[in-house]
């Protein structure tokens, strides 16, 4: 995972996460060095700083200019680096952009419950309007990342992607209530009651990523160059993949992803109504702990209420 955040995302002064979970592991720059002291003795002499990004899921410190290590925040997400440290090496040659290469394992210990992962570190920016030169070539490279993926053989492939929308109703109007004040909310309720019309996927599963959101794509030199978080990786609807229409791309590149992935009216309204469940949830639940997060899901409302208005 890339962070030339750097720039943009102070390192903490002690590694301390800010906690954004109930019952969230307590995770600082000491507890780093004494996992890497036992665990891997040879990398604990390397300079570790903490990076502060939009994730919510893994704290995240850099090891040296060559790796850095993801602990998940919570035990009930500490599968997650079983299924990246399986599938990663196995999707890693079948994809043209850079992901996540697991260098070394780590395992529970000094109170700490949870597996855990050193990785290779990749170079690049989070995705940002700005460091883009043309936002319909970033929707071709990712539509083709989305295609790759697709095409690899889903055989063992974990389940992936979301419940059925109407499966998410009662959760999506009560974060809308949540969030009044913040969003347009008789708009965005009338958004989700269209996007409930839609017809409940029934076809076969593809392989998902589950996650495009921008803080998951990096971009180098004005182009994509990888996508990162695998945790959510697994076969499932591919209204999973299509979120991104919404909580990456402006119209132009929203256009482009469309047409070049060949989304049909079904399938683009089941995605609409995904992005829309995801950042309604993020809204109310990081107002406090994650401004940044919550900034790029109202803009993610901001474009689904765009495209309504303009259909």
């Amino acid at each position: 995972m890339s962070h030339s955040e750097n720039q943009q995302n102070r390192n903490f002064n002690d590694g301390a996460q800010v906690k954004m979970h109930e019952g969230e592991i307590d995770i600082d720059l000491t507890l780093v060095k004494r996992l890497l002291i036992d665990q891997f003795p040879h990398l604990a002499d390397r300079p570790i700083t903490a990076v502060r990004s939009t994730g919510t899921v893994n704290a995240i410190f850099r090891l040296g200019d060559e790796f850095y290590v993801r602990l998940p925040r919570l035990e009930s997400w500490a599968a997650d680096v079983d299924k990246e440290w399986a599938w990663l090496p196995k999707l890693a040659p079948h994809i043209s952009l850079k992901i996540p290469q697991p260098f070394a394992r780590g395992k529970p210990a000094n109170g700490y419950p949870c597996p855990w992962a050193i990785y290779h570190w990749l170079e690049g920016s989070p995705y940002q309007d700005e460091l883009i030169s043309d936002e319909r070539q970033a929707a071709s490279d990712l539509v083709n990342f989305i295609l790759e993926l697709r095409r690899i053989d889903r055989q063992g492939a974990p389940r992936g992607g979301r419940r059925p929308l109407k499966e998410l109703d009662t959760a999506t109007r009560a974060a809308i209530e949540s969030a009044r004040g913040m969003i347009d909310a008789p708009a965005v309720t009338a958004a989700w009651a269209f996007s409930l019309e839609s017809p409940p996927w029934d076809g076969q599963p593809v392989w998902i990523h589950g996650d495009l959101l921008k803080s998951n794509l990096l971009v180098q030199g004005g182009r994509l160059c990888a996508v990162i978080d695998f945790g959510g990786i697994g076969a499932g609807d591919p209204a999973a993949d299509v979120v991104p229409a919404w909580s990456v791309f402006n119209q132009a590149g929203r256009e482009a992803f469309r047409q070049a992935l060949g989304v049909d009216e079904a399938t683009w309204n089941r995605a609409r109504g995904y992005a829309l469940h995801q950042a309604l949830l993020i809204i109310p639940y990081y107002a406090k702990t994650s401004p940044a997060f919550v900034t790029m899901a109202k803009r993610t409302v901001k474009e689904i209420l765009i495209e309504m208005r303009t259909a």
